[in-house]
């Protein structure tokens, strides 16, 4: 690998050096474009991650599995509490809906609203914001200000 990126470093040394020799334009720039995708290559080889990410591959995985409530037990809490309380397939125990309950009871009662149309309905944004009469970005404030209050306050009961 370092005998690679070693070629790929000699050889952008090549391009520059042709680059200021080159008096016409139209090579010069695809001369550039070629500097360009070594130092991309070079990049990657050195840090083992694609250029420009902010982050890892390896930690994507897990913020997208981070629920701080399970969406299946959150649909079936709502279709149970809505239908008069009847039992669904999905049933859910009483320390769900007590943890649910209290983690929806830190939230106003807007981005309640908000929370449990679009995450626990499974609801898009723009029907959610047509039944309530707001505008779109604002259920999407609300659903974004929910997910924090319910990840502060489940980060505070872990280290109590």
């Amino acid at each position: 690998m370092y005998e690679l990126m070693n070629g790929y470093k000699q050889t952008r040394r090549v391009l520059r050096a042709l680059r200021t020799l080159n008096t016409d334009k139209n090579d010069r720039q695809v001369i550039g474009g070629m500097i360009s995708d070594c130092n991309y290559v070079v990049e990657w080889l050195q840090t083992g991650r694609r250029p420009g990410n902010r982050r890892g591959i390896e930690r994507l995985a897990a913020y997208q599995r981070e629920r701080p409530i399970d969406p299946i037990i959150l649909q079936a809490y709502l279709a149970r509490t809505s239908a008069g309380g009847t039992v669904q397939a999905a049933s859910v125990t009483d320390e769900d809906r007590e943890r649910i309950e209290e983690v929806l009871g830190q939230l106003t009662p807007r981005e309640r609203d908000c929370y449990v149309m679009v995450i626990g309905n499974g609801m898009a944004y723009s029907y959610a914001a047509k039944l309530l009469g707001l505008k779109k970005s604002s259920v999407q404030w609300f659903v974004d200000s929910a997910k924090k209050k319910i990840k502060v306050y489940l980060l505070k009961g872990v280290k109590d």
